[in-house]
């Protein structure tokens, strides 16, 4: 027997890298046409706010190739759908609530056909007043759902007594998914009313569920394959459903194949945002830069359904504190209802909105208290090691007036977790909290304190250029806050020359899940990664799966894949050791496509599997998990809603030009927390591509609409996310290193949505460098996404009062 090895924390590639960059992987466009395949452009509103008083399709099915007008009435289900409510017609009844809302399906030979017979398809509208921002639905008390509140000791007092109060409003915008393929889904019939579906979705059990009620059957007559997804980013979580079950509908109805696939100006028209948020909070602060109290409220524009804003508005507030511990705080929030696209799921899942709150916060007290916003942040981390390092005194979890606490065994968890600083406001506690080591480390190897220096030695000197630099920490919890959504399965696989297929629930969206899965499948099975296919996600293989999403995919799948593997690895090795004459079953070793003893004789796996089927020893096996211990109680503002935290940091570097607004990011410096990662290379990639994704949100991606709610950015000339150019040139990124995760897969930590947020430190560096055009002391207001003309919107503000001054020596 060899010595052991494993792909896993390793050098990696990604298993569908040679298909990306040769063309040959594919996606739902690109799977060979079934005969007979004809093709569905859904129609929307052409309103933001109506009534849909008659569809006129005379014309439209006049059109030579053109098979039907699918409208609500042909729905032979119920018409609603909603990935937590039911309340949003598939096909618009006689309510229009936003422009691009889905009114009807036009199913033709070809696309140019579909959109011919859309140009003369009738909709007759009455037009009505439509709210179209955060502001206006709140005077119409235009809400989702109830607020939901979360409350620690007393807030007024402790603003009262505090040495700097602070009170601010900030406003963050929307983000296009702008993934490279847009939605997608062919839906193929079979025999006996059976459909199967090939969609570009995260979850595909949403897809399979919905499907079966808009058609009104049984779920086990819809299979859902994903083959891959070109990029999701939380856009397909909810609302690839949509397109599946059209292209479904028109298929049972015709008895044909169909295709329904968005050009991207329909995509980004039809399909939700991210959540534009809204925000006004309280801070007060001691004179060491210790927050002591912290109010918001908070509101998310959920556009005119509900679909996943409860579970993001909660997210948000569960990230309002960060890095930070709070002693008191009342965090209030609630989801508006706008005449927009429903807006949905988006990599963070409103934990980016909810941290720019409090950075703001943090940001504001820096400059106010002249010290090192670095360091200020460094004093109010969770635990007692924030309190070290310094001379300044602080009572470690003190709060004005302790809120009532939960009952029996409890109330001492909750005590020791306030003396520690170490409870979040929802109550849970925070464990091993890593940003203490990460600030120390990623300080020093990027050379802060000098680099800080020389910033601004460099701003002296120069008057129409200006440099910042930005400091972020990251505390990002890790789970599905919805509990029942923790768990996972897979299928594995072994034939009897001994290949393996593998089959799991997670979806592939090139972020390297099915990588993963490989390396673990092979690590558990001690068979090289040749020996393995990782097989279409579809839901007759593994059923009632959880969207791949809340940056869980690994953690959950990879932990089904793991105990499959392990039940007929176990379910081998008596049988090994019995070919291999050995008497301790445990002696027997899976190395590398070989099965033996160290030292000692051994035979290949295929042969092992060969003698198992003889034997007549069942080579396929079923993996389940289920996160433990996942709780929250909403109206009571407390639980454990996730399983574990993740944690990161960054320093941006920018460049900022005083004539044009415009900015350069010179050097990102990110040490990230993934524990001990699965596979470095995926996880630095997702690093990478979380942080620039992150700065197109708050730099350069603006949505702007008419006054009548048309999407006027509805396509790359109009709505410009990051290019090259807007890399950094100086991109350094190091994993934390020694550092694993109990109880998650392998010592991992989730790494697809937390890095996004390491990207708000561009916003501090901003500041800083604007900060350098004014006089010292005058902070700028700087509008989010911070584009040019927000930059020089600001640059002009800081200057304004030594223009006030020379004016008036003038006069």
């Amino acid at each position: 027997m060899s010595t052991p090895t494993s792909p896993l924390h390793g050098p990696s590639r990604h298993e569908s890298a040679h298909g990306h960059v040769s063309g040959a992987a594919r996606y739902v466009d690109d799977l060979p046409a079934p005969g007979g395949l004809l093709f569905g452009l859904p129609v929307g509103s052409p309103v933001a706010r109506g009534r849909l008083r008659a569809v006129g399709c005379e014309a439209a099915l006049a059109v030579p190739g053109v098979h039907a007008v699918l409208l609500a009435r042909d729905v032979p289900g119920h018409n609603r759908i909603g990935a937590i409510v039911h309340d949003e017609p598939l096909l618009a009844e006689d309510e229009l609530y936003a422009v691009g809302q889905l009114v009807a399906l036009i199913v033709g030979e070809s696309v140019a056909v579909c959109r011919a017979a859309a140009k003369v398809l009738v909709l007759a509208v009455d037009e009505a007043p439509a709210i179209l921002s955060i502001a206006d639905a709140i005077a119409a008390d235009s809400y989702l759902g109830s607020p939901h509140v979360m409350r620690r000791g007393d807030v007024a007092a402790a603003l009262a007594r505090a040495a700097l109060q602070l009170e601010g409003e900030l406003a963050s915008g929307g983000q296009d998914h702008f993934y490279l393929e847009t939605q997608a889904a062919l839906a193929i019939p079979g025999e006996d009313g059976a459909l199967e579906i090939h969609s570009s979705t995260q979850h595909p059990t949403e897809v399979q569920v919905a499907t079966a009620e808009i058609l009104g059957c049984d779920r086990n007559r819809i299979v859902v394959q994903v083959p891959r997804m070109g990029g999701g980013f939380g856009g397909k979580e909810s609302q690839a459903t949509h397109f599946a079950a059209l292209a479904a509908l028109a298929a049972l109805r015709l008895r044909r194949p169909v295709k329904v696939w968005l050009s991207r100006e329909l995509d980004m028209q039809m399909t939700g945002k991210r959540h534009p948020f809204w925000s006004r909070w309280r801070a007060g602060f001691d004179a060491h830069g210790r927050l002591t109290a912290f109010e918001v409220f908070t509101y998310a524009d959920g556009g005119w359904s509900v679909d996943l804003s409860p579970a993001i508005l909660d997210r948000a507030l569960f990230h309002l504190s960060n890095a930070y511990y709070i002693p008191n705080l009342r965090f209030e929030g609630r989801a508006v209802r706008t005449n927009t696209a429903s807006n949905t799921a988006f990599r963070g899942f409103g934990g980016p909105q909810g941290m720019l709150v409090i950075e703001d916060a943090m940001t504001r007290a820096a400059e106010r208290l002249g010290i090192d916003p670095a360091e200020l942040r460094r004093r109010n981390y969770y635990g007692a090691e924030a309190l070290q390092g310094d001379d300044t005194p602080a009572t470690p979890g003190a709060i004005e007036v302790d809120a009532p606490l939960p009952e029996g065994e409890l109330d001492e968890r909750v005590l020791a977790s306030l003396r520690d600083r170490a409870l979040t406001p929802y109550y849970q506690s925070v464990e091993d909290c890593r940003l203490p080591r990460i600030h120390r480390e990623l300080l020093a190897q990027a050379d802060y304190a000098a680099r800080r220096a020389e910033i601004e030695a460099f701003n002296a000197r120069s008057p129409l250029v200006k440099r910042g630099l930005g400091f972020m920490p990251v505390k990002f919890g890790i789970s599905f806050t919805n509990a029942v959504l923790n768990q996972a399965g897979a299928l594995v696989l072994i034939y009897t020359d001994g290949s393996v297929q593998l089959n799991h629930g997670g979806t592939e969206m090139g972020q390297g899940l099915h990588s993963k899965m490989l390396a673990i499948c092979a690590h558990e099975l001690g068979v090289p990664e040749r020996q393995i296919r990782v097989m279409t996600t579809a839901t007759d293989k593994v059923p009632n799966t959880s969207a791949t999403a809340a940056s869980s995919g690994s953690d959950l799948n990879g932990a089904a894949v793991q105990l499959a593997c392990a039940e007929l690895r176990e379910r081998l090795r008596p049988l090994a050791a019995e070919l291999l004459g050995v008497a301790a079953p445990e002696q027997v070793g899976f190395v590398d496509g070989q099965v033996g003893v160290a030292g000692g004789p051994s035979i290949s796996f295929a042969e092992l599997t060969r003698t198992a089927w003889a034997r007549r020893i069942s080579l396929s096996a079923a993996g389940y998990y289920a996160t433990p211990g996942i709780v929250y109680d909403r109206e009571a503002g407390r639980g454990k809603p996730f399983h574990y935290f993740a944690y990161g940091a960054a320093l941006t570097e920018v460049e900022v030009s005083g004539l044009t607004g415009e900015h350069r990011v010179l050097r990102v410096d990110i040490l990230h927390d993934v524990g001990r990662s699965l596979l470095p290379n995926i996880d630095r990639g997702q690093i990478e591509g979380g942080y620039i994704q992150g700065l197109g949100w708050l730099t350069c991606e603006e949505l702007v609409w008419d006054p009548r709610g048309h999407l006027l950015t509805h396509g790359p000339s109009t709505y410009k996310i990051p290019a090259v150019g807007d890399a950094p040139e100086d991109f350094r990124v190091t994993l934390l290193s020694s550092a694993p995760q109990v109880n998650v897969i392998h010592g991992s930590k989730a790494v697809g949505e937390p890095p996004l947020m390491l990207a708000i430190s561009v916003i501090a560096a901003l500041r800083h460098a604007i900060a350098g055009f004014g006089e010292v002391g005058v902070a700028p207001r700087l509008a989010i996404p911070c584009t040019p003309e927000a930059i020089l919107r600001a640059i002009e503000e800081v200057c304004a009062p030594a223009r006030a001054t020379l004016v008036s020596a003038a006069e």
